[in-house]
């Protein structure tokens, strides 16, 4: 029973006066890295197989990716059932529930016999598990910290990185002959049943603001008195009930009862995830049973409609196949096959630090965090026009280390930066998550049916996408300003 109950106190809800700045998020960091190396770091390392895969399945290079903007599509449009599903039951069972499906179509992905078959396995059921795993872990990572969010979901984030290469030196030091596409497709499924454990470490978040002594019985109700006084009060009626003979004896069982009944529901609920939002007047308590399951009026809103627009156009031009894109491009350009390998490696590289980076510098500034982002967006947008009018070799070679730098310090805060549009904040950030990775995901799908199967002609439209996101991104505050105006 001592096991029992010291498993619960670690693994029960943590509770803060305030919004704390690490703690235990930095163990649910750890589950974000681990999460990030089997989702987002898996996807980009699905370009390693394509050869042979296309080769086993006979098929064209342009139908094997289409695996990935599915994965990802599904991904994004189930995102408003994850934030149902963690308002709901809680973010724990959610991702251990999400690790079980991506593993299982992970691995049912080694037994397809057409490209068909691994649309459904990889594409929908794997992108499903991605989904559950995912955006609810960085969003209760996002709770967890106030001065170093954005520095430690950097830092978390990297594993997105640091995967691809892992995966690609195992798996070209080992012939392909002695190992295969379909094995490491079960290896990597079994791995990715470690994210079941990671989402057991993602304890709820509980906060409780201190009260002074002299105005704490003033200012609560009584009403709202401890679960422990509860009991001490039930047990002393209890004790006082034998020695009170009188004729309401049976009344006054029937109340013990309903209290019992209302004592065990509360202690149902204790182990589910509380917000406890602070006020001028008594502190309220808001659990998942009375909040919104998904809150639809996040898009009455016209600077978070702004915001998701900006994702939207911004994932048409940092899509996934951008990388690839930038390959071809330099293939076109004259560059030997030998220098891609390292001209990746560095792009990659420039990725990481431009991940640490921003995410230091969105903590330290001293104004708005989301004016980073959109310069970020505008000197990507910059950059890219540069590339793609660069004729030498080494002008298109720094160019690709700072789209690599500036890509990095993108897709490092644009999620988290949720709570920094106005009205929104944290409290709204789980439904803001879910609706905008739902409007997101449709960016990424349009890609392959926009753009076909010539990779080489995607940077001028890229260059396009990034300058109408950085367009919208830089109307969520005006925007904010205007509809503040009308309300007043």
């Amino acid at each position: 029973m001592r096991l029992i109950s010291s498993v619960k106190g670690c693994m029960g809800p943590n509770v803060y006066p305030d919004v704390p700045n690490g703690g235990w998020g930095w163990v649910v960091a750890v589950a974000f890295f681990f999460v990030e190396v089997f989702t987002y770091g898996f996807i980009r390392s699905f370009g390693i197989f394509r050869e042979e895969i296309m080769a086993e399945f006979n098929e064209s290079s342009n139908r094997v990716m289409w695996v990935i903007p599915i994965c990802v599509f599904t991904m994004g449009f189930t995102a408003p059932l994850s934030t149902v599903l963690s308002n709901r039951f809680g973010f724990r069972p959610t991702v251990m529930v999400g690790g079980l499906l991506m593993s299982l179509g992970t691995i049912s992905s080694s037994f397809t016999r057409s490209i068909n078959e691994m649309y459904i396995t990889l594409g929908i059921v794997s992108g499903l598990g991605y989904c559950l795993t995912f955006l609810p872990t960085i969003t209760i990572l996002s709770q967890y910290f106030s001065r170093t969010r954005y520095t430690a979901i950097s830092v978390a984030s990297l594993g997105e990185c640091i995967f691809p290469f892992a995966l690609a030196n195992v798996y070209n030091i080992h012939h392909v002959d002695e190992i295969g596409w379909r094995d490491c497709m079960v290896v990597i499924g079994v791995l990715q049943v470690s994210v079941i454990g990671c989402g057991a470490l993602l304890c709820p978040i509980v906060l409780k603001p201190r009260q002074a002594a002299g105005d704490s019985s003033s200012s609560v109700d009584t009403s709202f008195q401890p679960l422990s006084a509860s009991r001490t009060n039930l047990n002393n009626a209890q004790q006082e009930a034998p020695s009170q003979a009188s004729p309401d004896k049976k009344c006054l069982t029937e109340e013990e009862k309903e209290q019992q009944a209302c004592l065990k529901k509360q202690e149902d609920n204790e182990g589910q995830e509380t917000v406890i939002v602070e006020s001028s007047g008594p502190t309220t308590a808001i659990s998942p049973a009375s909040t919104k399951l998904l809150d639809f009026m996040v898009l009455c809103d016209g600077s978070f409609i702004c915001y998701s627009l900006f994702g939207l156009f911004a994932t048409l031009g940092t899509s996934l196949r951008f990388y690839i894109t930038l390959l071809y491009y330099s293939q076109d350009m004259g560059m030997a096959a030998l220098i891609l390998g390292p001209l990746y490696f560095t792009i990659c590289l420039s990725e990481i630090v431009g991940r640490l980076s921003g995410g230091c510098l969105v903590d330290c500034v001293p104004f708005r965090k989301i004016n980073v982002l959109l310069l970020c967006m505008v000197l990507l947008t910059v950059v890219s026009v540069f590339v793609l009018c660069a004729g030498m070799f080494l002008w298109a070679l720094s160019g690709f280390t700072f789209l690599g730098y500036l890509l990095g310090a993108v897709c490092s805060m644009h999620i988290p930066m949720l709570a920094e549009v106005d009205r929104l904040g944290i409290k709204r950030m789980p439904s803001a998550v879910g609706i905008y990775a739902c409007i997101q995901s449709f960016g990424v799908l349009a890609v392959p049916l926009l753009w076909g199967e010539e990779d080489t002609k995607i940077l001028p439209f890229a260059c396009v996408g990034m300058g109408l996101g950085a367009l919208f991104l830089g109307l969520v505050h005006p925007v904010s300003l205007c509809q503040g105006k009308r309300k007043e």
